[in-house]
């Protein structure tokens, strides 16, 4: 089994920085993919950074320039660096990873969501 751990949500004020952690741990191979994903009140679930196992990144466009993905392979963790937040950008977060395991066998897991959210 691997299990997915999110932290550093949390409120801030328009224009604030916040840093959020996903660590990986459990019967781990190695991880693939990560990426970040936000969900907003009444709509879909969208992708807001990607990076590759290789460090190649990708954001939404209405996060580019803002935010910062990387991950730290020997720790299993993604980061997402968020700066000039703003209200928009109010959502709960979840990471995603795909994991290689013991088995090597892939599988996609999910974080258990962190909510941020951006007001005055």
């Amino acid at each position: 089994q691997v299990q997915l751990v999110e932290s550093g949500g949390g409120l801030v004020q328009p224009g604030g920085s916040l840093t959020l952690s996903c660590a990986a741990s459990g019967s781990i191979h190695y991880v693939s993919d990560m990426g970040w994903y936000r969900q907003a009140p009444g709509k879909q679930r969208e992708l807001v950074a990607h990076i590759s196992r290789g460090g190649a990144t990708k954001y939404a466009y209405s996060v580019e320039g803002r935010f910062t993905i990387s991950r730290d392979n020997a720790k299993n963790t993604v980061y997402l660096q968020m700066n000039s937040l703003e209200p928009e950008d109010t959502a709960v977060y979840y990471c995603k990873m795909v994991v290689v395991t013991t088995t090597y066998i892939s599988y996609d897991y999910w974080g258990q969501g962190t909510q941020v959210t951006v007001s005055s």
